[in-house]
């Protein structure tokens, strides 16, 4: 009984080293990205992956821009679009979680009820509750899967961001990572996919449809003249000149 206790202990021991590694590696690497831009991400490696799978020659398309050369319209429109508490939370934003768990529990709800009767679910989007911080942790380091593991480790990281960046830098990053279509990755690749002008030459307009993508982006892509995305970027449009920059 003693030997298998002892095991067990030992076996804790290395678990709980490893998790310890694994944490200062993520760490490491934020401290790194703080100074010096990331080349690509885990999400963008994974994508690349998916396309080379139909197309062995597929390349994604991205550029990186400074955060002085990107719109500062885009900035706000993804500030009003995805985050926007951004400037003075912590990284996480509980009131939005709570929102979107209940936004989106409602519209499971109403999915099965429909189903039951025979009927043609809602095409209601859900709704994410996410901050731009816990984007860029996910993009950065995780996979795609759903766990309640995975989660965890997404806000561990998002307070080792928060912890050794600027929210400037956050920002930057994240526009400079965000998918933007299919294999198109951050503003200045989504500028010339869409609009075939610079990051920094974005408008107002452009910048909120831009903004309203980042949910969907590869549908969109697809889709440019959805009544959803019209609505969605004219929304978007009106919430900018309340966006607060960091």
């Amino acid at each position: 009984m003693k030997t298998v206790v002892r095991w067990c202990w030992r076996l804790f021991l290395v678990i709980l080293l490893a998790f310890i590694l694994l944490q200062l590696w993520f760490f490491s690497c934020v401290l790194w990205w703080s100074r010096f831009n990331p080349d690509s991400t885990s999400f963008m490696r994974a994508e690349l992956t998916r396309l080379q799978d139909k197309t062995p020659t597929a390349k994604l398309q991205h550029q990186w821009a400074d955060y002085g050369k990107i719109s500062t319209h885009l900035k706000r429109a993804v500030i009003a679009s995805e985050d926007g508490k951004f400037v003075g939370h912590d990284g996480v934003d509980w009131e939005a979680i709570e929102k979107a768990w209940t936004h989106n529990h409602k519209i499971e709800e109403e999915r099965e009820k429909a189903l039951a009767k025979g009927r043609k679910p809602s095409a209601k989007p859900i709704r994410g509750g996410s901050t731009i911080t816990q984007q860029v942790a996910k993009n950065l380091f995780l996979s795609g899967e759903h766990s309640y593991l995975r989660k965890g480790q997404e806000l561990a990281i998002t307070y080792m961001l928060e912890g050794a960046m600027r929210k400037q830098r956050i920002l930057e990053i994240y526009l400079n990572v965000a998918e933007w279509g299919e294999g198109v990755f951050g503003a200045e690749a989504a500028a010339h996919h869409y609009f075939g002008i610079s990051a920094a030459q974005l408008d107002a307009l452009q910048a909120a449809k831009l903004a309203a993508m980042l949910p969907r982006p590869r549908f969109y892509d697809k889709n440019r003249n959805s009544p959803y995305l019209a609505s969605r970027t004219w929304s978007v449009w009106m919430r900018m000149p309340d966006a607060e920059l960091p």
